[in-house]
């Protein structure tokens, strides 16, 4: 097939034929050959070469530039690399040609416009609607651990330190949702991908990220440490929705304002409760040690937090300041509302146990 016939088969293989907003990102990622290559899929060099016509030599180069770009993926080991495909999925395709430092979100405005044009327009409003869907919930909130670390029956699951301590590969890469929302300028309200990293990959993921150099190898304390400046930045921990310690690609450490779910689910009025489960814990303020200062407000990311005038005191003595109150059903149990009064010094917000062990599909 020609260079035209090729982009319009890998936009109907990714599930927009007619997007020409799609179609503007294939072209500026894929040359017109790079386009055929890739149409040609799944193969190898020389299998790919006798379907376009193309010399042997330079389809090996084009693959590994795909590869290292996050178009084409190869078969079995990534040392060996041979046999390779095409994207499986739009989600596969957005993350790995996004998530990755070998892209610069100065110089490749441009690149990352092209995408924040389509996902807003297109793909995030479909994504929303199919969230609505789903059967049930495919992560979990994992609360954040300086929030709960003093209370008693933690479980391992809980606990995302011990999740990290389970990972025998870790990595991180830049967020694909940050990377892109940044160089659009539309800043991440919690945190800088580009000063840290956020994103954590595990397992063969990590082994991914270590073959084609989108991100980096860290050990077990450096995850540690990065998942402690998340909880201060108030992101969210994400686990697969099971008891489950391993066998997990990859962990978010989400944002509301730039989730490619939150995003959609927002958009689509589609409650995030379709796609992540709550944590075992829930937030609770104690009215007297509250002084209003709305910074747990500011943190929520569940609406969960309102501020009210409160009733008066046994003494009689009402207050003049609102007060934090949270609304049970909105709350996820991320913790992140408890670090924010802790920082303002007055621990007026904890956690509880909120839901027992079997709570977490796979510990009943």
């Amino acid at each position: 097939m020609n260079a035209s016939e090729s982009y319009a088969f890998l936009m109907k293989q990714l599930g927009y034929p007619k997007s020409d907003r799609f179609r503007a990102i294939l072209e500026n990622l894929l040359t017109p050959d790079r386009a055929r290559i890739a149409a040609a899929l799944p193969g190898t060099a020389e299998d790919v070469a006798e379907k376009t016509g193309l010399n042997a030599d330079d389809i090996e180069k084009d693959l590994e530039y795909l590869f290292v770009r996050g178009a084409v993926f190869p078969r079995g080991d990534y040392a060996k690399r041979e046999f390779f495909r095409f994207a499986r999925s739009m989600g596969q395709f957005h993350d790995c040609t996004q998530a990755t430092c070998v892209r610069d979100v100065d110089t490749d405005k441009e690149f990352y416009q092209l995408w924040q044009d389509f996902v807003m327009n297109e793909w995030y409003p479909d994504q929303g609607k199919s969230f609505a869907q789903a059967p049930r919930p495919s992560q979990r909130i994992v609360p954040a651990y300086s929030s709960i670390k003093d209370l008693p029956n933690i479980l391992p699951q809980d606990d995302f330190r011990e999740i990290l301590k389970a990972q025998e590969h870790i990595a991180v890469v830049p967020c694909s949702c940050r990377y892109r929302t940044t160089s659009v300028d539309e800043h991440c309200e919690h945190t800088s991908e580009e000063d840290r990293w956020n994103c954590i990959q595990f397992g063969r993921s990590a082994d991914y990220v270590d073959a084609r150099s989108s991100g980096k190898t860290v050990t077990t304390e450096e995850a540690l440490e990065l998942s402690d400046q998340c909880e201060e930045d108030g992101l969210l921990h994400m686990w697969a929705n099971h008891a489950t310690m391993a066998g997990v690609g990859t962990s978010c450490q989400c944002c509301r304002d730039c989730c490619m779910i939150y995003i959609p689910a927002d958009m689509a009025g589609t409650s995030i409760g379709k796609i992540w489960e709550k944590s075992r814990f829930q937030a609770v303020v104690d009215a007297e040690e509250c002084g209003g200062c709305q910074e747990c407000l500011d943190r929520c990311q569940f609406d969960a937090i309102e501020m009210v005038m409160p009733e008066a005191s046994a003494s009689g003595k009402k207050s003049k300041k609102m007060k934090a109150e949270v609304i049970a059903d909105n709350c996820w149990g991320c913790g992140v509302c408890v670090i924010a009064c802790e920082t303002s010094g007055k621990e007026a917000l904890s956690m509880f146990e909120a839901r027992p062990p079997e709570f977490i599909p796979g510990l009943a």
